[in-house]
């Protein structure tokens, strides 16, 4: 006959068992350990948002560069998130600069956050801070403020900030 302290037992049992089973994983991939800030930190975000649609290039983009370089995969990123005005304002600026345009910066950045700024005129602006490995163990961090046009959510201007 079952007590309510078996019960107890079995409803414990239940919570635990699920941790279990997650926890092997949550510090390692298929690839090796995951960074600490992963396991604990939730993602998401909303196709409606502007601010996330200018997360979600620039994790993309990022990643992109960072697994294959440039190639196919980051023109079609730009394609889907940039206005055609923007991409040919960047064919421009970086045959001046020699620079990723959408980085302002050679090479790929360790991290990206993505920061609400303002809204108005129909535009959003939003910071991006992107941080990057020096030599050793320094890193730097760079700032970039990036317009969007709240109709589309396209992203139309990109410049350096502070």
């Amino acid at each position: 006959m079952a007590t309510p302290h078996t019960f107890r037992h079995i409803a414990l049992g239940a919570m635990v068992l699920p941790l279990a089973v997650l926890a092997p994983s949550a510090g390692t991939s298929a690839t090796g350990p995951v960074a600490a800030d992963a396991a604990v930190q939730g993602r998401g975000g909303s196709p409606g948002s502007t601010v996330d649609h200018v997360s979600d290039f620039y994790g993309a983009y990022t990643d992109a560069l960072h697994d294959v370089g440039h190639g196919r995969l980051t023109d079609a990123l730009r394609r889907h998130y940039l206005t055609p005005e923007l991409r040919r304002t960047l064919t421009r600026w970086e045959a001046a600069h020699h620079r990723d345009g959408v980085l302002r910066a050679k090479g790929v950045p360790i991290r990206w956050t993505v920061e609400y700024n303002d809204s108005g005129m129909g535009h959003c602006w939003t910071r991006v801070a992107l941080t990057w490995n020096d030599t050793g163990k320094h890193q730097r961090t760079s700032h970039l403020m990036i317009q969007s046009d709240l109709a589309t959510r396209l992203i139309s201007g990109i410049r350096t900030d502070g």
